[in-house]
């Protein structure tokens, strides 16, 4: 692939989008590029958890690509925005945890990038922010959607219809961005909260995510009742009996993800 790589650190893998004379700005191709990329990680089941990243100091990703969006009519408009919903979607729907390290700026469609991410850690040069509304569109790979559900109604209003950009530090006040660190030790980081989470039992880890997402479209009612099914669907696995075993002999569980 010419925009996107992939490299494996023990059970994490790290997706880098790499267009950095661009801020890596989001075209086609690199969308493309990144749908194949976690459809390659999806059936490996050696990966426990997933890194995303931009490549370069300056940012994670800087948007979608203007040049691209400034051609668009109402079709191919509609086309670009499902193309990156679903790749996006994609992400959010990973069966195993997906951290997005933000390095500088993420705006736009790099913000709507680092939404669909379920954990976001950033450097303290990182900035958030939506500006579509200055251009006279409005977010379309999901912002309008996933923002809300992560930092609230009106916080999210505020910054989708402002364009405001914000600094890593308020994006923490708001849950935003899960953790903040000085941009040298972004990566460092990042991977040790991967691999930490990627330590854990692999079944219980894809359906902890299954569950906590089936919940935002579903009633409380009927998310606990899908709950209860998981988790005594647990109650089956290898690793659920390691994991009991391991507790009581106060050892350390050797998962096998069965």
């Amino acid at each position: 692939m010419s925009y996107v790589g992939i490299t494996r650190d023990g059970r994490v893998a790290t997706i880098t989008i790499d267009r950095q004379k661009k801020l890596n700005a989001l075209n086609p191709e690199v969308i493309d590029e990144l749908g194949q990329a976690f459809e390659t990680l999806r059936s490996d089941e050696d990966i426990g958890a997933v890194i995303l990243t931009g490549a370069g100091e300056k940012a994670f990703v800087a948007g979608a690509d203007i040049g691209v969006l400034a051609t668009m009519d109402p079709m191919s408009g509609v086309s670009v925005s499902r193309q990156g919903q679903e790749v996006f979607r994609s992400i959010e729907t990973f069966p195993r945890p997906v951290i997005a390290a933000v390095g500088g700026y993420a705006l736009g469609g790099g913000c709507e990038l680092a939404l669909a991410c379920h954990l976001r850690v950033a450097s303290e040069n990182a900035r958030f922010g939506l500006p579509e509304v200055g251009l006279g569109i409005i977010p379309g790979y999901g912002g309008t959607v996933r923002l809300a559900r992560i930092v609230g109604l009106g916080r999210a209003l505020e910054l989708t219809l402002t364009g405001e950009m914000i600094t890593a530090e308020r994006a923490a006040e708001i849950g935003l961005a899960n953790a903040v660190v000085p941009r040298e030790q972004l990566m460092e980081h990042t991977l040790k909260m991967a691999s930490k989470i990627a330590s854990n039992a692999p079944v219980a880890l894809s359906l902890a995510l299954e569950s906590v997402y089936q919940a935002l479209d579903s009633s409380t009612a009927e998310s606990m009742r899908f709950e209860s099914s998981l988790f005594g669907l647990l109650a089956s696995t290898s690793d659920m009996k390691e994991g009991m075993q391991a507790f009581i002999e106060k050892r350390k569980a050797e998962f096998t993800g069965s």
